[in-house]
């Protein structure tokens, strides 16, 4: 095996044109957290709508549980729901019990539970959706959760917020401190938020009337957020 020798000057050439030290030798580091924020009107909601049927016997509840489904089904379908955004999330079968002191538990029946995840695309059309659902046999709905389908615009514009109240913070800290901002070391995302399901408002079914009034879904705004921790330079 061959041995090559360095020449002391090749290192000392080498060790010259080493990248400048992260920490800079004279200066005061300061860290700063600044959270940035925008607002979106959501435009995506999702709803889980399902039906829930009793029978004496297991097949009885989901042969009904299958025919009501299927109306809920043709609804979605009518009303403009993509297959994409329509998918199965639960499906159910449990005996119901009758409990008496001192003897053991009675089946008294079946219970059988079909749930399905409803994208709606348009949010002021999902209100009119949901009476049809209820008109259909959904007698289980939850949400609606609210979101912001493509966030990425609005997650930018909470960024350059971020950055311009940290540097706003990192100019009163440093006259304050009688010194000035020399430079930003370094910047790194801490969290965003953007703009997911938060608290759902609730939905209540009911019966439906010829002169009943449609249900609405007020989307309201969400917030956009984004934390960064910027390290700045004072001098």
């Amino acid at each position: 095996m061959a041995l090559m020798m360095v020449p002391t000057a090749a290192l000392a050439q080498s060790a010259a044109t080493s990248v400048e030290p992260l920490v800079p030798a004279q200066g005061t580091i300061l860290d700063v957290s600044a959270e940035g924020r925008t607002t979106r009107v959501p435009d995506l909601a999702t709803i889980r709508a399902g039906v829930v049927s009793q029978a004496p016997t297991a097949a009885a509840a989901l042969a009904d549980n299958a025919q009501r489904m299927q109306r809920v089904l043709a609804a979605l379908k009518r009303a403009g729901i993509a297959p994409r955004d329509l998918a199965t999330s639960n499906v159910g079968l449990s005996p119901q019990y009758r409990y008496t002191d001192g003897q053991p538990p009675a089946i008294t029946g079946y219970q059988a539970t079909n749930t399905v995840s409803v994208r709606f695309r348009d949010v002021s059309k999902a209100g009119s959706v949901l009476d049809a659902l209820v008109a259909q046999g959904a007698n289980q709905i939850d949400g609606p959760n609210l979101s912001i389908d493509q966030p990425e615009t609005a997650l930018d514009e909470a960024r350059t917020d971020a950055v311009k109240r940290a540097r706003a913070r990192a100019d009163l800290y440093a006259a304050a401190a009688g010194m000035k901002v020399a430079r930003v070391i370094s910047i790194a995302e801490a969290g965003q938020d953007a703009g997911g399901p938060g608290p759902q408002p609730m939905f209540m079914a009911r019966a439906m009337k010829a002169d009943a009034a449609s249900t609405e879904i007020a989307p309201g705004e969400k917030d956009v957020t984004v934390t960064l921790s910027v390290r700045f330079l004072l001098q």
